[in-house]
């Protein structure tokens, strides 16, 4: 009996010496699918994080200032990270891909921040010249409006709209569209009531909105649509 427990443990010590050894961590770059047994021979290649939100959002043409990010070892020793911005073009609406890249002696690490150039307000403000097929006595749109920010970053301020007889209009804008609500400008022979729609060019540099109209002017007016271009 002594001599079958004997065997027994023999046996157990010898199956535990003959389990594989290697690394066991999947996060490892020389990972062992087939080890039983870790040995700490465990490689790690850079871990990199983000400096701020992972995706961003940049307004059409200004200048994008990368916040960067940082990359250490698993022994928290630090790594120098390269960025690569040639993807970037804030000179046209689009999304964009930022790269960043880690190395050590086992090998590389990358990671991405995704940049959204977008129209703001701020593109939308200016002294725009003025094209339309407008009729010039039941719509006589103003040829040099000032295009000013509203209280909020959604309000725009045209003035004058009119030509001769001036007037203020209000819109709205949401990245690329713009909303004229329903508004009325005296004209003091009578009153023009409109409302408009339209979108700016992927570049910032024009917008188009048609609008719609009543002017209530006795005996001359009427309603109408026509569409204004906007070059900033």
């Amino acid at each position: 009996m002594k001599n079958l427990i004997l065997l027994a443990a023999i046996a157990t010590i010898g199956l535990a010496s003959c389990k594989k050894k290697g690394c066991t961590d999947p996060q490892a770059v020389n990972y062992s699918a087939e080890a039983q047994k870790d040995d700490e021979s465990c490689n790690y290649i850079p871990t990199i994080a983000i400096t701020g939100a992972a995706t961003m959002d940049v307004t059409l043409g200004t200048t994008y200032n990368d916040p960067g990010a940082t990359a250490t070892n698993v022994d928290g020793t630090s790594v120098t990270v390269t960025a690569d911005l040639s993807q970037v073009n804030t000179a046209a609406v689009g999304s964009f891909t930022v790269t960043y890249t880690a190395t050590n002696e086992h090998g590389t690490a990358t990671a991405t921040r995704t940049v959204n150039v977008v129209i703001s307000q701020d593109n939308w403000l200016g002294s725009p010249s003025v094209t339309d097929d407008c009729n010039v006595a039941l719509f006589p749109l103003s040829g040099s409006p000032v295009i000013t920010a509203g209280a909020t970053t959604s309000d725009l301020i045209i003035d004058p709209m009119f030509n001769l007889v001036g007037g203020t209009a209000s819109a709205t804008v949401d990245g690329s569209d713009i909303t004229v609500p329903l508004q009325t400008i005296n004209i003091t022979v009578g009153d023009v009531i409109f409302s408009g729609s339209g979108t700016m060019n992927v570049n910032g540099t024009q917008f188009t909105i048609v609008y719609n109209y009543e002017n209530t002017t006795p005996v001359v007016g009427g309603t109408g649509t026509c569409t204004v271009t906007y070059s900033l």
